[in-house]
């Protein structure tokens, strides 16, 4: 039996539905049951990818119970907001690592350098002292920055997008950024207040210069309406919009590699 884990921030829930649906080797999907995977359940079960929601605390047990032949692939998404605190941000990330290794032949981190808190994972964590592989998104050269610099292709094509719009800076929004953007305001958390909210997050974006937001188009579907919601945002800010190509070449790489580094470990 060999398990891959993996360890994503919510943001980036719509390339592991890609990943697991497009893979035919894979025999038993786990989503760890917690409060962050609604969506990313009701995209699964619309791609109809067979997948059991299993807590925590019960997944030891539910692995006893596979043949010893089965792939098995557990996705354990954390909370969007982690990424306010870059401190919490790591020290969640690696607990949750430590709490995965006993039953994990590999973790493969839906994350990036997020503020440089996790430039050092793979270090940190390695198959000598802890028995597990460890990896996090990489393009052909380094860990990626974040969820967009995945997106676009890595580091370096990221660096050209930025530089080629520096004199009208923009938001990069991919699908789940479009459609989660009220939660990485807090809008939900200013209810009785959301204009106070609107109002400090105007303020922010004015003194970083921002002036339009571009649309990452990915190719991925599972988000509905996202020029909408683009435009909604756009419209709050009084920004314009454009356009701009990603694709999934970095998420199916190291999905690709951590699989046969899994292989190679367990044969």
């Amino acid at each position: 039996m060999s398990v891959m884990s993996i360890i994503s921030c919510k943001i980036m829930q719509d390339e592991i539905v890609w990943l697991l649906s497009n893979d035919p080797e894979i025999d038993k999907i786990i989503i760890v049951e917690n409060e962050n995977i609604a969506e990313f359940r009701e995209k699964l079960n619309e791609q109809h990818v067979s997948h059991k929601i299993i807590p925590f605390e019960n997944i030891p047990d539910f692995l006893g119970d596979m043949n010893t032949t089965d792939s098995i692939v557990i996705v354990n998404i954390l909370e969007l907001g982690l990424h306010a605190v870059p401190k919490t941000l790591k020290s969640e990330v690696y607990q949750t690592i430590e709490e995965m290794i006993p039953f994990t032949d590999g973790i493969l981190l839906f994350y990036g350098l997020c503020g440089n808190v996790l430039g050092k994972v793979e270090e940190d964590f390695c198959l000598e002292k802890d028995g597990c592989i460890v990896r996090i998104l990489r393009d052909d050269v380094r860990i990626v920055d974040d969820c967009i610099g995945a997106t676009v292709g890595g580091g370096a094509n990221y660096l050209k997008l930025l530089k080629t719009h520096s004199k009208e800076p923009a938001f990069f929004f991919t699908p789940m950024y479009a459609n989660s953007w009220r939660e990485l305001l807090s809008i939900d958390k200013y209810a009785s207040d959301p204009e106070k909210a609107l109002k400090m997050a105007k303020m922010v974006n004015d003194m970083a210069g921002y002036s339009r937001v571009a649309k990452v188009n990915t190719g991925l579907t599972y988000v509905k309406d996202i020029d909408a919601k683009i435009e909604e945002y756009a419209n709050l800010f009084g920004y314009s919009t454009f356009e701009v190509s990603g694709n999934q070449e970095i998420f199916k790489k190291c999905y690709i590699s951590i699989k046969d580094e899994i292989k190679t470990k367990t044969m």
